[in-house]
């Protein structure tokens, strides 16, 4: 398989195992793991050309993806975040870095600042280790997004729930707007 259709698998995968897992017939337990041979089905079943795919063709796509976005463990697989199922996955808290980031739309940037950043659709607020993570994810909303720089360390001290979502992303409940700036360019 090549990259490309890799990334097509991951999406796939993230559609299923992130917002909807019935289409797909797949049961998440209440950390988001299904088995993996369940998943090797639903594929094959959403694509012909994935008759036959293996572990080791998981473990590649994630391997190649840049935001690790699924993980495997003993014979199942799940998402690490991003989901917007009803209900939420049980993360364990975690200390997060002094500083993370979240790019956004110019549309949306005051009413963040004003009001803090809510998870939307989502469970969780999505937050970047790094710039470049997060203006990757605010071009997804706007050609010139805005950067926020979130003062995560401050707002953990003051009790604000964050959990490492995977090597670049933490996940937060919310945050409220005075742990929120905008990085001018």
């Amino acid at each position: 398989m090549d990259k490309a259709d890799y990334k097509k698998l991951s999406k796939m995968l993230s559609h299923a195992l992130r917002h909807a897992p019935w289409l797909y017939e797949l049961e998440l337990d209440a950390e988001g793991w299904t088995p993996i041979e369940a998943v090797l089905s639903a594929a094959a079943e959403a694509n012909s050309h994935w008759v036959g795919l293996t572990e080791s063709d998981l473990a590649q796509m994630i391997a190649l993806s840049d935001k690790k976005r699924h993980e495997i463990a003993d014979g199942r697989i799940r998402a690490r975040y991003g989901h917007s199922l009803p209900g939420r996955l049980d993360l364990v808290p975690a200390v997060p870095p002094d500083t993370l980031y979240h790019g956004t739309s110019p549309a949306v940037a005051d009413a963040i600042l004003a009001e803090g950043l809510r998870p939307m659709g989502r469970q969780y607020v999505h937050l970047s280790v790094d710039v470049d993570m997060a203006m990757q994810v605010g071009r997804r909303k706007a050609p010139k997004p805005v950067l926020l720089v979130i003062a995560a360390g401050s707002a953990h001290a003051d009790g604000t729930a964050f959990y490492l979502g995977n090597e670049r992303v933490w996940l937060a409940d919310a945050v409220a707007p005075g742990y929120v700036s905008r990085r001018t360019p």
